[in-house]
């Protein structure tokens, strides 16, 4: 979830109002918690208050309980019947959407050809319609098979569910409460050597940069992924986590093909502020020429889910690529967007839309 919570002035007091420090500081907690959970700032002071105001252990509460196992798989044992779930495992699939894959491109990444991945901030903070959203997700993961996947707003349930669904993937996680990041490795294709969590010092999000580091036909590869601190309002935070990600990026072996994928939440202008990206990281999107089709990641005029009235445009979900030092072995050739339909809840997957990209391997 990102912008349009409805967090405005109107959670500021009078502008004569002075308040004890204290007050000031629970109050700010409030805006912060609020903006984390999309909620407003009453049921926030609720949880904080009933938390000691420790903003992990609030947040903690707000999402676990409501949730649990039961979130995702609500209804009796009696009438679920299994062909209601996702099998990840299961190359077989009656979505919709199978029709859309492409004969030619399994083929090349079974040859070892072709690599790909998919990247997608999946909104489990939303718990409506979170079973039929979560398995429409993994329709898309069944249907594409692809060798990574970047995910953002992990919920443990959610993490559950994917890791009894997904056997075939290795899933490593950014965190292991309240929300997180994911990315999870195809157990038949990628080897995972090493996994690291580098801290956002400042953040108020719980977020962080998760980092693995794999081979994959002979190719070393480095893969990161975070969720940039969300909302026009922390944009300072969010150019000093990008920051963070470059020079992570730029530390990594030359000999490593290094891809970083995410919600990013970033505006064009913010990037430039920053210096703009270092001539050896390229954004993947503008390296294919800008293609207009998966522009906007985050389209509240196409998508419903947050029920924003107003036209909100942003490419959040960005991917960053650095080639090895022996340039030509892993180039990025293809990027799609996912989720586009509308499932039988009358919502979509997530109130991002996903992002496929297909890389050639040169062997």
């Amino acid at each position: 979830m990102e912008e349009g919570n409805g967090l405005g002035g109107g959670t500021e007091a009078a502008a004569g109002e002075e308040d004890e420090p204290e007050v000031k500081k629970r109050r700010l907690l409030c805006v912060e918690f609020a903006s984390v959970a999309s909620c407003d700032a009453a049921v926030a002071q609720c949880y904080l208050a009933e938390n000691d105001w420790e903003m992990e252990r609030a947040l903690n509460s707000y999402f676990e309980p409501p949730v649990d196992e039961s979130a995702l798989e609500s209804r009796p044992e009696t009438t679920l019947e299994p062909e209601t779930y996702v099998d990840l495992t299961n190359e077989e699939t009656t979505d919709s959407t199978s029709s859309k894959v492409n004969s030619s491109e399994n083929a090349e990444q079974e040859d070892g050809s072709m690599f790909s991945f998919i990247t997608w901030n999946i909104d489990g903070l939303d718990l409506n319609n979170l079973q039929e959203r979560a398995r429409g997700v993994c329709s898309y993961l069944t249907l594409y098979s692809p060798d990574v996947i970047f995910l953002q707003e992990v919920i443990p349930p959610y993490y559950r569910y994917l890791k009894k669904r997904a056997s075939n993937y290795e899933i490593i996680t950014g965190h292991e409460e309240g929300y997180f990041t994911a990315i999870m490795l195809k157990k038949s294709r990628v080897k995972l050597k090493n996994q690291e969590i580098i801290p956002f010092p400042s953040t108020k999000m719980m977020r962080n940069l998760l980092c693995v580091n794999v081979s994959v036909s002979g190719n070393e590869l480095c893969l990161m992924t975070s969720h940039l601190e969300s909302t026009r309002g922390h944009a300072k935070e969010r150019m000093n986590q990008l920051k963070i990600v470059l020079k992570k990026i730029q530390e990594a072996p030359e000999s490593a093909t290094v891809i970083f994928a995410g919600d990013t939440n970033l505006r064009d202008q913010e990037v430039t502020k920053c210096g703009g990206l270092p001539n050896n990281i390229l954004d993947v999107w503008e390296f294919l020429g800008n293609p207009k089709h998966c522009q906007y990641t985050w389209d509240t005029q196409m998508n419903s889910n947050l029920g924003i009235a107003a036209t909100c445009k942003f490419r959040f979900d960005r991917i960053f690529f650095r080639a090895a030092a022996e340039e030509g072995h892993i180039i990025p050739r293809s990027l799609d967007l996912l989720g586009l339909e509308k499932l039988d809840c009358g919502r979509f997957p997530s109130d991002h839309w996903g992002l496929l990209c297909n890389l050639d391997v040169i062997l």
